[in-house]
This record gives structure tokens, C-alpha cells and sequence, in this order.
């Protein structure tokens, strides 16, 4: 198979998104746009893969050297169009010999089978494949012209299209696949005469018509190519990608009462015969057991659910929760990097943070993992069986063990023993006669004072 490498484009400045986070680092599905499409191409086959960056984003370059390492990051500088752009590359992928993929960096939706379209045109004989769509409304897009055998034969801009021409319903969905050295060598002949001053991309079309090369488009749907230059547009790639999402786990037989109130992340994952109430919010790094059930309000975060547990409603659990087959975590409890063992059961107003609880477990009402001090974070582990009485904070670092109750309304904060009994409260007092005495003296008072 020919090798096949990616140039994906995201140099722009993004002022559309009015944001100071760039704009292909704004996410969907959890997920920021850049690393979707570098996922995409990836998938695609791909084995190199270049990003055209800007100087205006350090957080963009970061993010490609980070993923893919140094090399990858391509700095146009300074910004002269998008044949520029993709020109830039032309050095990083001197020595490479194989067939280019363009893509832009901001079409969140765009996936490998989208992409396989153009890889079958070129292996059909095309020189040039481009991802052309039909969209909804064509008034802003470049028109694609094609003979009546299917070839393209130029590319117009909407501003000089024909009234004729504006009628096409195929445009340009600003995706290209050539090999190498056709690529390169049809955008150094690329111009800048043009009211911009700018070197575009689609000009790469007549440069491979005008040598008679055979250009061909696949259409594609327009959620293919859908950008998200706005936070509207993003609003409305992060609608596709949750419906889609939904349809995903409901047909996997995953239980959903009102699917449309229930967000994904990219990598969710939700065995079949789990079961998700109305509006939760998964989070990036969630996995979910057969049989479990997450009641309604709760949010999960890069965490782990296991075999019949129940979770909420209205729970939270950070990243690191790991909650053990049949456990609960029940209304209003907090979890963060703490092991919950199976069958053990947190149901109430408490907060666990930094620790384990052993299977059995019952944490009561009000309990806090009192986990940090203002500089470092330390452990509470609460062993198998153990019950902690309800309102008691465990000051970590410290261990309850296997059997142990603690009092409620405990401050504990030193480890108890196996099958103890820790108390920590200060004794009660009773003085008889006192309120009334105070009620008494008050209202006098106050009668005074009127």
C-alpha cells in the first residue's frame, strides 16, 4: 500500500471564536478539535503527520509536540494563505514518498471512513482527490465544476460564480489528497494575484487540470467538514457528536430514559445492561460496568465503575474513583482518587478524597476524608467492614481498621484498630433548668429595651 501522510492545517487565528483559547483547542465531546482530527487521520493511516501552526498560539505547538513530537509542529510565519500554509511542509516531508493528505484542523467530526473515500479515488487512478459536500445552504462556498463523466474541472469561487454556477449544489469541502511531489509542485506554481495577496489552496486544482491530471471528488456528508469557527458552530458539532453518541450506546444496550439529557465524552465507555438515568454528564475517562446504574445529576470524571454499583443521584466522582462491584455512592457524596471496595456503601453528604474503603464498608452521613493541609495531600484508608459513624472527619494521614466503628460526630486523628471503637468528641455536660432560666432573663430584657 502507497504510504500516506497528513498535513493538517491550524495556523489560524480564530477572532471568530472571541476566545483566548485558540480555536482548535476548543473541544468537543471533551475532546479539543486538533487532537479529533489528528485522531482521524491517525485512524486513517497516516504514519506522519505534520500540523501547520502559527506564532499568535504557543498552547497549539505545545500540544502537537506533545502528541507527536517535536517535528511535527510546522511554523508558517508569517501567514500568507492556505497553499502557504500547506507549502510550509514542503521541507518536514522532503523525504518522504507517498501519497499527502490536507486536512483542516477544525472539522471535529471528520472520521477515517470520511477520509478512506479519497485514499479509494487515488488508488483508482486520480491524481487529485478532494473532499467536496452538498450543504445546506451553499451561499458562502467554493462551487465544484464536473464533466459529465464525474472529473473535476475547476474549482469557483462563490464571489465569481455564475448565476448558473451558483446553482451547483457540490462544493468544496477545502480537503485534498495528492501524492507528494504533485502536491508540492502544484503549489509552487500557486500566484498571489488576488484581491487578499494570499497563496490559496483550491488553486491547486487548475494547476493539476491545466497538466491534464485526472481530478476526482468524493461527497461527502457536510458533518464531515463541518468547522467550528464560532462558539454557535461549536455548539452545533458538539449536538451531532452527543446524538450520535446516544444512538451508539442505546443500540449496545445501554438503558437510557431520556438519552437527550445525557453527554458523553470521547472515550466513554458503558458496557451493555448498564443503566443511565436523565441528565449525567460523562466526563473524559469513565468506564462503566455491566449492571451498574448512575442515577439522575451525577457527573463522572475519569473514573472507574464496576459490575451492579449505584451512583447517585446527584454524585460526583473525580478522576481516580474506582468503585468496586455492588458498592453505592449515594446522594450528594464525593469521590476523588480513592479505591472503593465491593459491596461497601457511602450513601449521604460525604466527601472521599485520597484513600481506600475496604469492601463492607458503610461511611456514614457527613463523613470527610480530611485529605490536605494546604501544601501536601495524605491517605485515609478505612478497611473491610468498618463503620464510620455518621458527621466524623478522618484527618489523614491515618487508617480505620478492618471492623472498626468510629463514634459519630468523631474528629478522628489516629489510626484505630481493628474491631475498635474510636471516640473523639468532647464529653457532654447537662446544666438542668438552664434554657428556661435564659428564656427567662432574655425576655426580660428585651420587654426593657421595648
Amino acid at each position: 500500500m502507497t504510504a500516506r501522510a497528513a498535513v493538517i492545517m491550524a495556523a489560524g487565528q480564530g477572532t471568530r471564536m472571541k476566545s483566548k483559547t485558540p480555536k482548535v483547542l476548543h473541544k468537543v465531546g471533551g475532546r479539543t478539535l486538533l487532537d479529533r482530527v489528528i485522531d482521524a487521520v491517525q485512524a486513517a493511516g497516516c504514519e506522519r503527520v505534520h500540523v501547520i501552526v502559527g506564532t499568535h498560539s504557543p498552547q497549539v505547538p505545545a500540544l502537537v509536540e506533545k502528541r507527536l513530537g517535536k517535528a511535527a509542529a510546522v511554523v508558517q510565519d508569517p501567514p500568507l494563505g492556505t497553499g502557504h500554509a500547506v507549502l510550509c511542509a514542503k521541507d518536514a516531508l522532503a523525504d518522504f514518498d507517498g501519497d499527502v493528505l490536507v486536512v483542516n484542523g477544525d472539522c471535529p467530526l471528520l472520521s477515517a471512513q470520511d477520509l478512506e473515500h479519497l485514499f479509494t479515488l487515488r488508488a483508482h487512478g486520480a491524481a487529485l482527490a478532494i473532499m467536496g459536500f452538498e450543504p445546506h445552504d451553499p451561499l458562502l462556498y467554493g462551487r465544484i465544476i464536473r464533466g459529465a463523466d464525474g472529473h473535476v474541472m475547476r474549482n469557483v469561487e462563490p464571489s465569481l460564480a455564475t448565476d448558473e454556477e451558483k446553482q451547483v449544489r457540490t462544493c468544496n469541502g477545502g480537503m485534498y489528497l495528492a501524492g507528494r511531489a504533485d502536491l508540492f509542485r502544484w503549489l509552487s506554481h500557486v500566484t498571489n494575484d488576488n484581491p487578499k495577496g494570499e497563496y490559496f489552496l483550491p488553486d491547486i486544482i487548475a494547476e493539476a487540470t491545466r497538466e491534464e491530471a485526472l481530478v476526482r471528488a468524493h461527497i461527502a456528508p457536510e458533518t464531515a467538514v463541518m468547522g467550528a469557527d464560532t462558539p454557535m458552530q461549536l455548539s452545533q458539532a458538539e449536538a451531532v457528536f452527543q446524538k450520535r453518541r446516544r444512538e451508539f450506546f442505546l443500540q449496545q444496550g445501554v438503558a437510557m430514559t431520556a438519552p437527550e439529557t445525557v453527554f458523553f465524552a470521547w472515550d466513554t465507555e458503558i458496557a451493555p445492561g448498564a443503566s443511565v438515568e436523565p441528565y449525567v454528564v460523562f466526563a473524559p475517562g469513565v468506564k462503566v460496568a455491566t449492571g451498574a446504574v448512575i442515577r439522575a445529576f451525577s457527573h463522572l470524571e475519569g473514573a472507574v465503575v464496576g459490575e451492579g454499583a449505584l451512583i447517585g443521584p446527584y454524585a460526583r466522582l473525580r478522576p481516580g474513583a474506582a468503585i468496586g462491584a455492588d458498592a453505592h455512592i449515594g446522594n450528594f457524596v464525593e469521590v476523588k482518587n480513592v479505591t472503593v471496595g465491593e459491596g461497601a456503601k457511602a450513601n449521604h453528604l460525604s466527601y472521599l478524597g485520597d484513600g481506600s474503603v475496604g469492601a463492607g464498608a458503610n461511611i456514614g452521613a457527613g463523613t470527610i476524608f480530611c485529605n490536605y493541609d494546604g501544601f501536601f495531600k495524605y491517605e485515609t484508608h478505612v478497611g473491610e467492614g468498618a463503620f464510620i459513624g455518621s458527621n466524623t472527619a478522618l484527618v489523614a494521614p491515618i487508617r480505620v481498621g478492618p471492623g472498626a466503628y468510629t463514634a459519630s460526630g468523631s474528629v478522628v486523628t489516629e489510626d484505630v484498630a481493628a474491631d475498635a471503637l474510636a471516640i473523639g468528641r468532647g464529653r457532654q455536660a447537662q446544666k438542668d433548668g438552664w434554657a428556661a432560666a435564659f428564656r427567662k432573663a432574655m425576655g426580660a430584657k428585651k420587654a426593657a429595651k421595648a
